[in-house]
């Protein structure tokens, strides 16, 4: 009995980009839709979304069964939040809001087996395939198969992003550009320099300590990201493809007139 390997590590193990959605809504059938036209990887929120585990369970079950992997970003608690979402066969987590070279040492830690970290040990799970996988097994292919990423979206970890991207058990170095340019005090302006200079510099330092690069995007910009050195991008999200639909609806029916008869 084999662990399920990843979609978004084999795509970029083989130097291709992997493509991402992030879904809000809790519904396991978007996941669904969302698996069936392609995406390689289903971004489910913990950090700012009421989701508990059952939708993270629900999520993944739907998503696995076309090969698409979830990457569930996780809130900032104790190790059991790190490592839940990977038990529960997540293809990887994400932390956000990583301040420092001690606190991604921490990440590490709790999140990859040894000789890497100390993640607490239960192959009892869908990830272990309920204890069907030899434990040595199990925990050889979660290093190899689940990935750790961490999120640089504060000026304040930039001082020591040499030394995040070298560390070992670090897969993906994820740039959160809102976020980045609220700490220096722009508010969401994304045309700043400093915010442009910052993800450049992210996905130059990553590559250079051979981590992958992760960020935000869409359609709009998506070349220009992959000639940053960007491999995992994420284009979009279900509730702004609602909202554009229903806005597109609503606006072609405001203030009509009934026929009158």
């Amino acid at each position: 009995m084999n662990m399920r390997e990843s979609r978004v590590l084999r795509k970029l193990r083989e130097g291709k980009v992997a493509t991402c959605i992030k879904l809000n809504m809790a519904d396991q059938r978007i996941a669904q839709m969302a698996a069936m036209c392609g995406f390689d990887c289903i971004w489910v929120d913990m950090e700012h979304v009421p989701n508990d585990m059952h939708v993270v369970e629900s999520m993944i079950n739907a998503a696995k069964i076309y090969d698409t992997d979830i990457l569930t970003r996780v809130e900032r608690g104790c190790y059991s939040d790190y490592i839940r979402p990977l038990e529960a066969d997540s293809s990887g987590i994400m932390v956000p809001h990583v301040m420092s070279l001690e606190d991604a040492k921490k990440i590490v830690y709790y999140t990859k087996f040894h000789p890497i970290g100390r993640r607490p040990i239960d192959g009892g799970n869908a990830d272990g395939k309920f204890c069907l996988v030899p434990a040595q097994e199990y925990m050889r292919t979660a290093n190899d198969q689940r990935f750790t990423v961490i999120q640089i979206e504060d000026p304040e970890p930039m001082a020591e992003l040499e030394e995040i991207c070298a560390l070992p058990g670090i897969d993906m170095i994820f740039f959160g550009p809102a976020d980045f340019s609220q700490g220096l005090g722009t508010l969401c302006d994304m045309s700043d320099e400093r915010v442009k200079e910052a993800r450049r510099l992210v996905a130059a330092t990553a590559r250079k300590h051979g981590k992958w690069a992760g960020t935000v995007g869409g359609p709009a910009n998506q070349d220009e990201l992959i000639a940053m050195g960007y491999q995992f991008i994420n284009l979009g999200s279900d509730v702004r493809a609602l909202a554009s639909y229903f806005q597109s609806i609503t606006a072609s029916c405001s203030d009509k007139e009934a026929a009158k008869i």
